[in-house]
């Protein structure tokens, strides 16, 4: 696995994701070299620019329609259809950028070879691809030592994801008479003794041992354990390695120590001022792009629903401190005096003609530019609650508390890796992502969320 911006990636989808660039940019240069002659094409500098301007375009448009996410696109009538999509809005994202810069225009035969060219190469390298991950040829092979819930979790997580770049090979139960409450596929070995493990990991050259035992005092063999880490054998306790996996942490599992002495949730004065920075350029610069659109928007809840245009509500933000946010009415006036407070649900009827658009796209949030801009709000960080809800999620869920010690955020690493939630369990499953960002923050990182918030709302997924 790759540490890149905080996140792990298995090396493959690394590797991957160069190689198709590289064929991106192999069938457009092969255009020009059918279609043209030239003694030096990759001397031509001009050439090389606009062949890297279509290789980025074309690869940013991939990964907005899904065509990194092999859970959406392991089929060929899939991958055909999202490819066709994605080239599609990449020949649209180009006209644009040819109108207003005509010297990175490509001659207009190369690029409709190289349409075809991309067809044919990307479908019959990512069927190539698909079976690789099928057929789990190239996977690192791991033990997982534990029957408990964390060590379930951490199967179905392997089990469920095609590219996570892992394969279980072996299953250890907490005790000999253990046994799992599921059945396991048949290239898993349970092995219920704790004994010589070490050596049947050398045996299969097995390099990753996950302990994630339920009960450790009495069961735990440190001795078994310190012969695999002596032998080049890497030992990962259970939770962290659930944490590279996932991008996560499970907050119902994990204990105090865990927390403790785990890495990251570093604070300094230096990463605080670059944030506030980085919150005072970003949402200045947005409320004065985003300024006509907000003015449309109000007019048209003016003329769609009685009420004022802006909805305001108490919000608990930086240690637990209450303060009023701000966004476009997009619900019936009133609409919780019946109710009282109470999380939206799916076709909420109270929700407004035009709330249902400005909430499906995120639109009713963006008020909260302002309270990001004056320092109330970051631009990325755990979404506000109300107090109303916040004091009994932290008396029902563990660690709840932890996420008051950042700013609130207008969008998050929750927000782009979970849809809407309205649950306990949502809220359960929201902080486990909360917490790793927490846990992991950095610029660079804001800017990955930054970037799949904008996916997310380019296609309105999980608002209600």
């Amino acid at each position: 696995m790759l540490r890149l911006l905080k996140q792990y990636f298995p090396i493959r989808n690394i590797v991957f994701f160069i190689f198709e660039g590289l064929i991106i940019f192999g069938s457009i240069l092969l255009s020009t070299i059918l279609l043209t002659f030239s003694d030096s094409y990759l001397y031509d500098v001009l050439l090389v620019f606009r062949i890297m301007l279509i290789t980025i375009i074309c690869q940013t448009c991939l990964y907005y329609n899904d065509l990194y996410d092999f859970d959406v696109s392991s089929t060929f009538a899939e991958t055909s259809i999202r490819l066709l999509q994605a080239l599609g809005v990449t020949s649209i994202a180009l006209a644009f950028i040819y109108f207003f810069f005509p010297l990175a225009i490509i001659d207009q035969r190369i690029f409709i070879l190289s349409i075809l060219f991309l067809l044919i190469f990307i479908i019959g390298w990512r069927l190539v691809y698909i079976q690789i991950l099928n057929k789990r040829i190239f996977n690192e092979r791991i033990i997982i030592l534990g029957s408990g819930s964390l060590s379930l979790e951490i199967f179905k997580e392997i089990n469920s994801t095609i590219d996570c770049g892992y394969t279980v090979s072996i299953m250890i139960p907490d005790s000999e008479d253990g046994k799992y409450p599921m059945d396991l596929p048949d290239h898993v070995i349970v092995q219920k003794e704790k004994k010589d493990f070490c050596r049947i990991a050398s045996e299969m050259a097995i390099k990753k041992i996950i302990v994630a035992l339920n009960e450790r005092r009495g069961v735990f063999p440190a001795d078994e354990l310190i012969r695999c880490r002596t032998a080049g054998i890497e030992v990962i306790e259970g939770s962290s390695f659930y944490e590279m996996l996932t991008g996560k942490v499970l907050v119902t599992k994990i204990n105090p120590s865990w927390l403790i002495f785990s890495h990251g949730f570093r604070k300094s004065k230096t990463k605080t001022f670059l944030k506030r920075i980085e919150d005072i350029l970003l949402s200045s610069i947005m409320l004065i792009v985003l300024f006509p659109l907000l003015i449309i928007v109000a007019i048209l809840i003016k003329i769609d629903s009685k009420g004022p245009v802006f909805f305001s509500q108490d919000r608990v933000g930086l240690n637990q401190k209450e303060y009023m946010m701000h966004k476009f009415r997009s619900m019936v006036v009133d609409a919780e005096k019946l109710t009282g407070p109470v999380w939206a649900r799916n076709n909420d009827a109270r929700i407004t003609r035009v709330g249902k658009v400005i909430r499906k796209f995120r639109i009713d949030e963006l008020p909260q530019l302002w309270e990001v801009f004056t320092g109330k709000m970051s631009l990325v960080g755990p979404r506000p609650e109300r107090k109303h809800f916040t004091d009994e999620l932290e008396k029902q869920i563990p660690f709840y508390s932890q996420r008051f010690h950042v700013k609130p955020g207008l969008t998050g690493w929750a927000q782009v890796s979970y849809d809407y939630g309205g649950t306990i369990e949502d809220a359960v499953e929201k902080l486990n992502y909360e917490l790793f960002y927490i846990k992991n923050m950095s610029l660079a990182m804001d800017a990955i969320i930054i970037l799949r918030t904008v996916k997310t709302v380019l296609f309105g997924r999980g608002a209600r």
